[in-house]
């Protein structure tokens, strides 16, 4: 009776951690797009807005790993349970580098206000912004409702994801050389258009926890990245 005791706090425990996972999730989601949505409109208050509410995202990270140390400490989970717990704490890991990186793009809005838009760029972006926020959606229900096939589709999309980048970088780079004034406001484009190109690698982190929390094991073999460009990443400011 007292292990049903035990087992019955432990689900609880989890059950509210996994919502503070979820809010956290929606939290990034949104910032993600309205990152994107400030870039294409040039609205500053709006990406100021977004660099405001990644405390918030930060706040849930902190709050989520001291409720797993938590439960941890006392509940002395079994090992599925335990790995369980460790999912929890990298997957909101993941969750707040996301959210780091849509902070990193709402920086940048305001400068790249003060130029003159380059083609269609900021348009372009919120289409990659788009697709990383959908992915993320897809994760996070993979994660919830345990569906390792949802996953591994989510994996699989990351390569997509590269192939934009890919485009991007190319288009940029045209724009540069076809008139050096576009080189300052293109270098800032491209440090955004990485920055979500990395947001995908996480996501697809999270993807993967969900895999082997799932089936515990790791996905087959490492993925090959699509990214071939060979200019540096920018971890952001």
């Amino acid at each position: 009776m007292n292990d049903q005791h035990i087992v019955s706090a432990f689900d609880r425990d989890l059950e509210a951690i996994q919502a503070q996972i979820m809010k956290m999730g929606g939290l990034v989601e949104s910032a993600i797009l309205e990152a994107a949505i400030s870039l294409e409109t040039r609205d500053i208050e709006r990406a100021e807005a977004v660099r405001m509410a990644d405390k918030v995202v930060d706040g849930l990270e902190e709050m989520i790993n001291s409720e797993a140390a938590r439960v941890i400490a006392l509940r002395a989970p079994t090992a599925v349970d335990l790995r369980l717990i460790l999912t929890v704490i990298k997957v909101s890991g993941n969750l707040e580098r996301i959210g780091d990186y849509a902070k990193n793009m709402a920086k940048r809005t305001s400068v790249l206000t003060q130029m003159d838009p380059v083609n269609d760029s900021a348009g372009s972006l919120r289409r990659m912004a788009r697709e990383v926020e959908n992915m993320l959606k897809d994760a996070l229900d993979a994660y919830i409702q345990r569906d390792a096939e949802l996953a591994k589709d989510v994996i699989d999309r990351d390569r997509d994801l590269d192939q934009m980048y890919n485009a991007l970088f190319r288009e940029f780079l045209t724009f540069m050389m076809e008139d050096p004034r576009n080189i300052t406001a293109c270098m800032h484009l491209h440090f955004i258009a990485k920055n979500m190109e990395r947001m995908g690698d996480h996501v697809t982190a999270i993807a993967e926890q969900t895999v082997y929390l799932v089936t515990g094991e790791k996905p087959e073999e490492a993925r090959s990245k699509a990214d071939v460009t060979s200019l540096p990443a920018q971890q952001g400011d």
